[in-house]
């Protein structure tokens, strides 16, 4: 793949803000659910950067081979929990919006298993990861996980 320009060169203030409210978001639900998100939505939109860059951060993060392996097909693997599972139907459902799929039951999961304010904030996540997906794949990115690791710090 090659890239069709850098977003970081082109508007480097904007994307300052823009991985600073990212890390903000992640920061703000557990590590292994945010994982779970960015690689579900990024499944879905066929990200082949944020697969890479996630998987690698899951794995570093504790996360079970067998796991990532089922979470293409998360609704019938037994190793989810029913908070992921709300998680991983509102990814679904808010990634594929223009699908025109129901919202309702993928919403009383989210209300059964998460507060109004952990909805909010993952919402966000899946937004962000959905952005990330849209700005790597539109522009043809590919970024290592230890660079980008080593542009978040830059951010911090």
């Amino acid at each position: 793949m090659t890239a069709k320009l850098d977003p970081f060169a082109a508007a480097p203030a904007l994307m300052k803000t823009w991985m600073g409210t990212s890390m903000a978001v992640a920061a703000s639900l557990e590590p292994s659910l945010s994982e779970l998100v960015k690689i579900r939505a990024s499944q879905i939109n066929a990200c082949a950067n944020c697969l890479n860059m996630h998987t690698a951060d899951a794995r570093a993060n504790g996360e079970t081979e067998q796991r990532l392996y089922l979470l293409a097909a998360w609704r019938d693997a037994p190793c989810f929990t029913d908070r992921e599972r709300a998680a991983l139907g509102w990814t679904d459902a808010l990634t594929r919006l223009s699908e025109g799929h129901a919202l309702a039951d993928a919403y009383d999961a989210l209300n059964a298993h998460f507060t109004q304010e952990e909805q909010v904030k993952l919402t966000l996540m899946i937004n962000v990861i959905n952005g990330w997906n849209r700005l790597a794949v539109g522009f043809g990115l590919w970024v290592e996980p230890a660079a980008a690791k080593a542009s978040m710090a830059a951010v911090r």
